[in-house]
């Protein structure tokens, strides 16, 4: 009979000799990212200083040209359908006191995880293992709530994590120095290298990243860049890194989470959910 673990995630590196901590052991205020713009003016030309000086009246005006309907650049965001996601109520129904949620202006980036919990388990069981998982955390540590944002089952079934509204940019407990606008998506198992990750797990991460970075309107492909707010993780305080919009945790902090299976899915992860935004 194997033992449910209080762990979640995976071990930091540190640690590689038995010690398993939470991969939402990473709470903490996150960072926030911003993206950098640069330009330069052009000077004129030696041909442009050797040319003629026409009188005012005598210069010509050029317009744009005018384009059709059909040749208009077409300039719109990348969306994607929002996918079922099951309401908090379907696995836990009295929280009890809890301080009201924090948000940021927008979710920018995803950090997957997984829970470091037992892969066999029957789908209908997912409630109560997600209340194991917000017992562990928000009883045993006592944490205001669940850290992550999202969970996903190996059936596809996406619940609803941390409270505070699915198309919000609540700010979870799951990134340590990088909660704030990013998301939490925790995969229901164990990912070490040779598991087989289930087709319909990355299905619905895919289908959730795409909703979700397509709320700001951001390539699933594409790189983003966040601040930490603390010195816990790799970045000191005050530093800006560069991560993928849909990224892994051992990306911004000392863990193996999510597991070298899940992490040899994420490009294909990435790409799916790109096509599910239209691009």
């Amino acid at each position: 009979m194997r033992v449910f673990r209080m762990t979640l995630c995976c071990a930091p590196v540190a640690t590689v000799f038995g010690l398993l901590l939470m991969c939402a052991v990473t709470v903490g205020p996150g960072g926030g990212g911003s993206a950098e713009k640069s330009g330069r003016a052009a000077g004129l030309t030696p041909a442009d200083r050797a040319a003629p000086v026409l009188p005012p009246a005598a210069v010509p005006v050029r317009r744009p040209p005018v384009l059709s309907p059909a040749r208009r650049p077409v300039d719109r965001p990348h969306t994607a359908a929002l996918p079922r996601i099951m309401p908090r109520a379907k696995w836990l129904t009295d929280a009890g006191r809890r301080p009201p949620p924090r948000y940021a202006a927008r979710v920018t980036a995803v950090f997957l995880h997984h829970t470091d919990s037992p892969n066999g388990y029957d789908c209908a069981d997912t409630p109560r293992i997600i209340r194991y998982l917000y017992t562990g955390q928000a009883g045993g540590r006592n944490w205001d709530d669940i850290g992550y944002n999202f969970l996903v089952d190996r059936c596809g079934t996406i619940y609803e994590g941390r409270a505070g509204g699915v198309d919000k940019a609540v700010v979870g407990a799951h990134a340590q120095g990088f909660n704030k606008g990013t998301a939490g998506i925790a995969a229901i198992g164990t990912f070490v290298a040779g598991t087989p990750v289930p087709r319909a797990m990355t299905e619905s991460i895919a289908a959730l990243a795409a909703w979700k970075l397509g709320l700001a309107n951001v390539d699933p492909r594409s790189r983003v860049r966040l601040t930490s707010t603390n010195s816990l993780s790799r970045f000191p305080k005050g530093r800006t890194a560069e991560f993928n919009a849909i990224a892994a945790h051992r990306d911004e902090y000392e863990t193996y989470c999510p597991g070298q299976a899940l992490m040899a899915a994420l490009p294909g992860i990435r790409q799916r959910a790109a096509a599910l935004q239209g691009r």
